[in-house]
């Protein structure tokens, strides 16, 4: 059920039988809504520290002191803040999250700003090498002139520049008076108990302007990282394997399009992971990845497809590791027959059954959680408007044809440029751009 205040915050919810509740607020706001990349960044470090009423170790140990953990997550378009508590104190907890989400010390707390700065700055220097990746596909895929092409992360440059006064000014005119773009979400709590609890701690706010988001155009290209000449601080315990990992990927549409659902089979079709796996037979690593590639080729260290979405549009593609660096030209090859296979012979009816019967069983097995039913709800309510349940989820899964699979991938292939990204070691033996680009004409 959704309820809309009067201030337009929507209220979401569904009752489980659990002794704990999760309880939270999501808001409509990202990293592509900066102007000083980092500024979300720094609000998630600093995130359930001081509040007007609290201070930082206070909210520890109350958290502590009510059998509650908290939660919080910044993407490019969302913000996520969330504490999972004891039934007998979500009031409690409701109360202490407006704090946090409403009223949190930036200006008045400097020390804590200097120091989610220096958290920032280790982070920035110790970057997964997954995360490089990442960020380096939506550059070259959109531009760092576009919105979701901009860095997701701080940067060591963008530290500099980050200060208080002006988070407190991103924070005020784009999280904390924009209620229109706020959805407050529950799991385990009655409908009518979370709405009175969001209009007593949420119905005052009033809205002024909204951030402004700028619609991003698919571009293609390309982009090599190269890694960081600094040593890591683990490099001596941890020594990380020469690897070189590249990525190759098409624009696919986003969350409001209606291949969406398809290019999720698709991403299951293909599947993939790690080259190693512990366990026995029977763990279903049927997926055309693991048969085709990785079982295959024993220098290859990890190959899998992936799918990232946004409102107006999104990437689907495939990446793999490998640390031989005679066999880096390989890997951008069998990535791209990955991919053109896809284009070129329908799926069989075998394999497309086994795709949509485990994207359903990992949909439905996720909603088991929780934190992530509380997580679905409140983002398919700031995303659409509404709430869609499992079974109209695996209706529209079981509704995707081979024909529709093969037709999303020949639009992707034939119709855009690709994006080609590659992070780590032996980036010399990486094919270039135009070479990658005529093998899809």
């Amino acid at each position: 059920m959704i309820t809309t205040l009067e201030n337009g915050i929507r209220v979401v919810s569904q009752e489980t039988y659990s002794q704990m509740c999760t309880v939270g607020v999501l808001t409509n706001v990202g990293s592509r809504h900066e102007s000083v990349t980092g500024t979300m960044h720094l609000l998630e470090t600093m995130a359930f520290g001081s509040t007007e009423r609290f201070d930082g170790l206070e909210i520890s140990n109350i958290l502590q002191d009510w059998g509650a953990t908290r939660f919080v997550s910044h993407s490019r378009e969302q913000t996520l803040h969330c504490i999972d508590i004891l039934r007998p104190n979500v009031q409690k907890g409701m109360e202490l999250l407006s704090q946090v989400v409403l009223e949190p010390l930036i200006t008045k707390a400097p020390t804590e700003v200097e120091y989610a700065k220096e958290v920032m700055s280790f982070q920035a220097q110790e970057q997964m090498p997954e995360l490089a990746l990442g960020e380096a596909l939506q550059a070259a895929a959109y531009g760092s002139d576009q919105q979701l092409g901009k860095p997701h992360f701080a940067t060591p440059e963008s530290i500099a520049l980050l200060n208080a006064p002006l988070v407190e000014d991103f924070y005020l005119n784009n999280i904390r008076n924009n209620p229109g773009g706020m959805v407050v979400a529950g799991a385990g709590i009655a409908h009518d108990e979370l709405v009175d609890m969001a209009k007593e701690y949420f119905g005052a706010i009033e809205q002024k302007p909204v951030p402004v988001t700028i619609q991003s155009t698919y571009r293609g290209g390309s982009q090599i990282v190269e890694k960081p000449q600094t040593a890591s601080i683990y490099q001596q315990t941890l020594p990380e394997e020469e690897l070189c990992r590249v990525a190759l990927a098409f624009p696919v549409g986003g969350w409001h399009s209606d291949s969406m659902v398809t290019a999720c089979v698709l991403q299951t079709l293909l599947g993939g992971g790690s080259s190693f796996s512990a366990g026995g037979p029977g763990k279903g690593m049927y997926s055309r990845m693991y048969q085709q590639v990785l079982n295959r080729y024993g220098w290859m260290e990890s190959a899998e497809a992936f799918t990232t979405f946004a409102d107006e549009g999104g990437l689907f593609g495939v990446s793999a590791s490998t640390p031989v660096a005679d066999r880096v030209p390989d890997l951008v090859t069998i990535l791209a027959d990955q991919l053109a296979c896809v284009a070129i012979q329908p799926v069989g009816d075998i394999e497309l059954s086994r795709a949509r019967n485990m994207l359903k069983c990992n949909v439905l097995t996720q909603l088991e959680s929780r934190l992530i039913l509380f997580e679905d709800m409140g983002r398919q309510v700031l995303t659409y408007g509404k709430r869609e349940d499992a079974a109209t989820t695996c209706r529209k899964i079981d509704s995707v044809t081979a024909g529709d699979i093969q037709k999303l991938a020949r639009e992707m292939l034939q119709n855009h440029q690709p994006t080609l990204v590659a992070t780590g070691s032996h980036l010399d033996k990486v094919p270039t751009y135009d070479e990658v680009s005529r093998w899809f004409r």
